[in-house]
């Protein structure tokens, strides 16, 4: 079935799907005396939950002698099977089975997944606290608990075993202290007598147990309901449950920690209980364990749109599809197809950063063929102007920078680059070139890519980050505080790269000319710290290889990396290149790829990476869907029914242009070109360069080191770390400023011989065409008649002397307003 057929089905279900009620989990096995369990009644909308069941339920169990019922959460009593029924009122509403065994062995709390896990919930292994890297008070525990092993000695061990009193639980420190029995500069963290208080005091009492081999492991989390439609103001309990290596599976909602991904659409509490604070779809973050679950609150808009709009609406292609799916959750209506004018400044600027000529906009406008938005998007896709603007957009992502490598070294890393976005070569080709590079920096650019990062720990984080979009430095000294990765993996990625070497020269980038030969050997690993001894060598969520594998790790690595079985890889480079054309990633930001920041569309998300993958990661392919798409045609006009909207893609969104392109607009509208002579070096040390020669525009330069106050003050990536976050389009007073008197725009209009004094010889007589020539090379439209009707009344009572300094006041105008700093 296509995506298509799939999404008009799932219209139809929605309006005929009659609501219904049902406990969840749907059935339960409790394994032990303490396998408790809450259990939700929520309503539902055919396959949407719609929240708790409204005016409240009761729950009852069948046979009390199996399990009873305390409020919403099942308790075990003995072995066997029942069944769990709610009411709302007198009339039974759901029933789900329930099934209890274990209840004649002996329970035991663990240090690993227990005892932690309260401490985790409490703060008491946070930075600000005990997880601080010198402790507090005398007491260190491993940050988030990531050193479980360390941490239990430090707690039955260290201060003369003070803090676990095994023959009287109650007297120990563990407990005292965070009831505030003790003084406690950390304030009251525990109540006598709660789940949390017995779960300590039960395991001291039971001879405070090490962590162990035979410990049941983490494997996988769920929430329930892991995906809700809600109104704002409603509530919405969230219930977390963690699967065990034996089988076991456990309501966690007690110790896990929540935070939302989107608080203007919902926040939760410490218990796990989420309130819709506006309109959009937010997501719940649950921690525990190193682990990570997402669960999704959808709060429509409050407004009416008919089905019929989003079953009228124009689609191209799936993108279409599962943005109008979204809309239609949302109640958002989409804005209007853009205008001819709009669309091929829009497609110019997105795809090679380059403002079409009048004579390209007259064509277009002029062109009757239903056909000529693919045939302009075609044409786009295969010019010299793509090629550069693309190759400056992986500059940035390879960070190449003339302060960190050597003349040559920068112009052959840049000649790489822009070689292959020529020949379309795919990404995953692309990047595993980079990843296995070897030979000389000068006859193999991308060997520069280990030249920028030498050390096995920098090279990990920033292959990671670069083509992953995940930052993993936090892993380097503990267990990442936000994402699942270890505090052990992060070693175990980092030792593919720890025989790497360089030979040749690694000095000064400002003097003189040199070459640096990469090369892997045979022998050498990196050193977990807090083990002294090495971590097997494998890439992040994969197998290991071998310590004495005679593969170059690298290559294993970029096995791994590349694979369609990868989906970080695929979702990553999708997501930045829709960012580029759309003006807001899917996931936000691009460099962010972490699990617990979802996209604004997850479905869209893993279609366009799975499209890409099926085109063999052909990125041009990608590209023309999205620009074909009737989601990147839209108007950018936003409509009373979609103001609102700032992630569901209901409108295009305007964005201010990046520096490069809004530098070449400029110099192209006013006919004089920019020089880029100079090298600026850290510590204000400026030489001359002679790189660029006249004519060369911003985006065909090689690095970020080139001197230019205009792009530094309009935010250019500085490539000095791999970080979109690295680039801005943050507005400033100096930007204003600068528009408005300094030297780029107005020494360009100044200029004796530029375009204007040519438009001003060109049409002496008619200069409502002169008026239509500078519109059109500049906003790509013709001036409204109001415009015109103005500007030739003041060119008309202009002496000539005038004329030249009134079309320099124009162009000003033109160039200083959001229409043109703006790509819309």
């Amino acid at each position: 079935m296509t995506i298509r057929a799939i999404f008009f089905c799932s219209v139809l279900t929605s309006i005929a799907g009659a609501q219904d009620i049902r406990i969840l989990p749907a059935e339960l096995h409790l394994d032990g005396r303490e396998a408790q369990h809450r259990l939700l009644i929520e309503e539902f909308d055919g396959a949407t939950a719609t929240g708790p069941l409204k005016n409240g339920a009761k729950l009852r169990s069948d046979d009390e002698s199996i399990v009873r019922v305390e409020g919403q959460t099942v308790v075990p009593v003995g072995d066997g099977q029942t069944t769990v029924r709610a009411f709302g009122g007198d009339k039974e509403v759901a029933t789900a089975p329930v099934t209890v065994t274990g209840m004649s062995k002996r329970f035991h709390w663990t240090f690993r997944n227990h005892v932690q896990a309260i401490l985790a919930k409490q703060g008491c292994n946070s930075g600000a606290c005990h997880g601080a890297l010198a402790g507090k008070g005398g007491f260190r525990l491993s940050l988030h608990g990531y050193d479980p092993d360390r941490d239990h000695f430090c707690i039955t061990t260290q201060q003369l075993g003070r803090r676990t009193d095994l023959v009287e639980p109650a007297q120990s420190l563990l407990l005292t202290k965070p009831t505030a029995a003790v003084p406690h500069k950390g304030g009251k963290r525990l109540e006598e007598g709660s789940r949390h208080y017995q779960v300590i005091s039960e395991w001291i009492a039971d001879g405070a147990q090490a962590p162990s081999e035979a410990d049941a492991r983490l494997l996988s989390l769920e929430i329930l309901p892991k995906q809700v439609t809600l109104k704002k103001g409603q509530v919405q309990p969230l219930i977390v449950r963690a699967q065990y290596s034996d089988g076991r599976v456990e309501d966690v909602t007690q110790w896990a920690k929540f935070t939302s991904a989107n608080e203007a659409v919902a926040t939760v509490d410490e218990a796990g209980v989420a309130t819709v604070i506006g309109p959009g779809e937010g997501a719940v973050t649950a921690w525990f364990g190193s682990r990570i679950v997402i669960g999704r609150i959808t709060s429509p808009f409050e407004q009416q749109v008919s089905p019929d709009t989003y079953l009228l609406a124009g689609r191209r292609n799936f993108i279409d599809d599962l943005v109008l799916k979204q809309l239609r959750r949302l109640n958002l209506k989409p804005s209007a197809h853009s205008t001819d004018e709009v669309f091929i400044r829009r497609a110019f600027l997105d795809s090679i950063g380059t403002l079409p000529t009048s004579t390209e906009v007259r064509e277009f406008i002029n062109d009757g063929s239903p056909a000529k938005r693919d045939a302009l998007i075609e044409s786009l896709l295969a010019r010299s102007e793509f090629v550069d603007y693309w190759s400056y957009h992986w500059s940035d992502l390879l960070m190449i920078n003339g302060t960190l490598l050597r003349p040559d070294a920068v112009k052959s890393y840049y000649a790489w680059i822009h070689d292959h976005v020529a020949a379309n070569t795919p990404w995953d080709q692309f990047v595993r070139e980079v990843v296995t590079a070897k030979g000389s920096s000068i006859e193999n650019g991308a060997t520069n890519f280990y030249a920028l990062h030498q050390a096995p720990e920098d090279m990990a984080e920033n292959v990671s980050q670069a083509f992953l979009g995940l930052s993993i430095g936090c892993a380097k000294c503990h267990n990442h505080p936000l994402e699942k990765w270890t505090n052990d993996q992060y070693y175990s990625f980092a030792n593919l790269f720890s025989r790497v070497r360089a030979k040749g020269w690694g000095g000064d980038p400002r003097n003189g000319d040199g070459k640096r030969t990469l090369v892997t050997v045979s022998t050498g690993e990196l050193i977990q710290p807090r083990t002294g001894k090495p971590q097997p060598p494998t890439p992040l969520d994969a197998e290991p290889l071998a310590f004495d594998s005679e593969r170059d790790r690298r290559e294993y690595l970029a096995e791994w990396l590349v694979s369609p079985q990868n989906e970080l890889f695929a979702r990553s480079i999708t997501n930045r290149v829709w960012r580029n054309f759309m003006g807001a990633g899917l996931v936000e930001q691009v460099d962010d790829m972490r699990a617990s920041n979802p996209a604004s569309n997850e479905e869209l998300l893993d279609a366009a990476a799975s499209y890409l993958v099926d085109q063999g990661y052909d990125l041009k392919a990608l590209m023309r869907q999205i620009l074909q798409s009737e989601t990147y045609q839209r108007s950018s006009e936003p409509l009373k029914s979609n103001d609102g909207d700032k992630r569901y893609y209901s409108r295009y969104y305007p964005k201010r242009l990046m520096a490069e392109v809004l530098l070449d607009a400029i110099s192209q509208v006013t006919g004089v070109d920019s020089e880029f002579n100079k090298i600026a070096f850290p510590g204000a040390d400026i030489r001359d360069t002679d790189f660029y020669p006249k004519g060369t525009r911003a985006i065909q330069l090689y690095d970020s080191a080139v001197q230019s106050y205009f792009l530094q003050t309009f935010g250019r990536n500085q490539r000095r770390i791999t970080c979109e976050c690295e680039r801005s389009d943050e507005p400033s007073m100096v930007q204003v400023l600068h528009i408005s008197n300094g030297n780029t725009i107005n020494g360009k209009l100044s200029a004796k011989d530029n375009r204007l004094q040519k438009l001003l010889e060109q049409f002496t007589d008619d200069q409502s065409a002169m008026l239509d020539e500078l519109f059109l090379s500049s906003l790509s439209r013709y001036p409204k008649e109001h415009e015109k009707t103005a500007m030739l009344k003041l060119l008309s009572e202009a002496n000539p002397e005038q004329k030249r300094e009134l079309l320099e006041d124009i162009t000003w105008g033109i160039l200083s307003s959001r229409e043109f700093l703006f790509n819309h």
